[in-house]
């Protein structure tokens, strides 16, 4: 079941599969059509020698004056006589019904003391009949008599037999039979090996297909480059058709993301500039609400701008050097508390799926977030889990209790009213990795204080 599967699901294979059957019949049906062929060739050479040496036994024999027979001359074959040569006349004295009266009346010296037993038959005057018998030490042979009635003795017909030994007839069409066989053997590996080359040469412009359609989803490459085949090009050009009208929605997402912000920031910064200016409960009831639509504004622009470009092919942005800039700048943000920030070493090609600024974004508060709350010491490691990208964040705090740790995930919340920051950090990363499926878990360090996992799409590799 699983080979039939294979063969169903996979072109290459089904290729193969048809022409070497197609293959192996016809080297089969040639085969055989050719073996039966030169037998049957060989068969009517046997025949027809035989048949010139009945008609040269008939010829020359001749009847004394007693009505007895005897040869004018011998036959021309030296095989004649030489004894069990495989080549054999004979003649009988039969009756009217065909039956021998005087078997091996006179005989080839070929038959030295052998007599061939041919079976009766009945009498028709120049009739060639064709005979299977058994010869000297019991080989096979084919053999064609003829019967004749002498004028002398007409109820007394003699039987004229001429046979030789089948093996004459088949040693050749087997050796014949063996050397076609191995030819066409020969023929069937050529034949495969050119199947498979020409199958394979076929196939490569699906597997360089493979190959740039793995680039554009891997990052390298933002649409499908390469020689293809004609037949083949209309799908490359109608697939890079959707790629560029995907490019052209995100950048136009983006564009009017931007320009809602630009639209919205000059209102909201003359709102909070008057409500600034004055002291009274109506102005900070305006500022707090100016700043509650920013962060709104802020949050909603973000979704869309991940909605657009969350699984468009051709995204990837490298974890390694997007860590290792975050930890310069915060060594130089926390540069009082001197922190020891350890970055593991990570795969080379990891890669986030997904917006280069998003995933700075997203590290970046993690790692403030634990460069407040560190005493020492901070270390970030990156891996593949899963088939997703996991990058976890230690440090060395006081940690946070199992009941406060869903409570930070929430915006607006703060562990310490002592510590500066607006409590958005770890709620935009969690928002941020949701939106692109993944998702960010609190757990207990090591280190011994907090532990931010935050998991999410990885680039592919290959």
């Amino acid at each position: 079941m699983m080979r039939l599967a294979m063969l169903r699901d996979s072109l290459q294979l089904r290729l193969l599969a048809g022409t070497l059957a197609w293959i192996v019949v016809s080297i089969a049906v040639a085969g055989w059509g050719l073996d039966g062929l030169f037998r049957r060739h060989v068969e009517r050479q046997f025949d027809a020698e035989l048949k010139t040496h009945l008609d040269q036994l008939t010829a020359n024999l001749v009847f004394d004056e007693k009505g007895e027979p005897s040869l004018s001359a011998p036959l021309s074959d030296p095989r004649l006589s030489r004894p069990f040569s495989g080549l054999y006349w004979q003649i009988d004295r039969v009756d009217g019904s065909g039956r021998p009266l005087q078997a091996g009346l006179l005989r080839s010296r070929s038959l030295w003391d052998s007599v061939l037993a041919v079976p009766p038959d009945a009498p028709d005057d120049g009739a060639v009949h064709r005979h299977r018998i058994t010869g000297p030490e019991g080989s096979r042979l084919g053999g064609l008599e003829r019967m004749l009635f002498p004028a002398g003795r007409p109820d007394q017909p003699l039987r004229l037999i001429v046979a030789a030994d089948e093996a004459l007839m088949n040693e050749p069409a087997e050796r014949f039979g063996g050397m076609l066989w191995l030819a066409l053997a020969i023929l069937g590996a050529g034949l495969t090996v050119a199947a498979v080359v020409q199958v394979l040469i076929g196939m490569a412009p699906l597997r360089r297909l493979h190959s740039a359609l793995s680039a554009v989803r891997g990052g390298r490459s933002q649409k499908l480059q390469g020689r293809f085949p004609v037949e083949i090009r209309p799908l490359v050009q109608e697939f890079n058709t959707v790629l560029g009208q995907n490019a052209e929605v995100v950048a136009r997402a983006r564009t009017q993301s931007g320009n809602l912000a630009h639209a919205l920031k000059t209102p909201l910064s003359v709102l909070a500039n008057a409500a600034a200016a004055e002291d009274s409960e109506l102005a900070r009831l305006v500022g707090e609400q100016v700043e509650t639509a920013r962060r709104q504004v802020e949050c909603h622009l973000r979704r869309a701008r991940v909605a657009a470009t969350v699984g468009v092919p051709g995204m990837r942005t490298p974890v390694t050097p997007a860590l290792q800039g975050l930890v310069k700048v915060m060594r130089r943000v926390h540069a009082e508390r001197e922190l020891e920030l350890r970055i593991f070493p990570a795969a080379e090609n990891l890669a986030f799926h997904g917006e280069e600024q998003d995933l700075h974004e997203m590290l970046g508060n993690l790692l403030d977030n634990a460069c407040k709350w560190a005493r020492r010491r901070i270390e970030v490691r990156a891996t593949e889990e899963g088939g997703q990208l996991s990058i976890t964040v230690d440090d060395d705090g006081k940690g946070l209790s199992v009941k406060h740790r869903e409570a930070m995930l929430q915006r607006g919340t703060r562990a310490d009213e002592q510590v500066a920051g607006s409590g958005l950090g770890l709620a935009i990363v969690d928002e941020l990795a949701r939106l692109y499926g993944g998702e960010v878990t609190l757990a207990d360090s090591p280190l011994g204080g907090l532990q931010v996992r935050l998991r999410l799409p990885v680039a592919p590799t290959n």
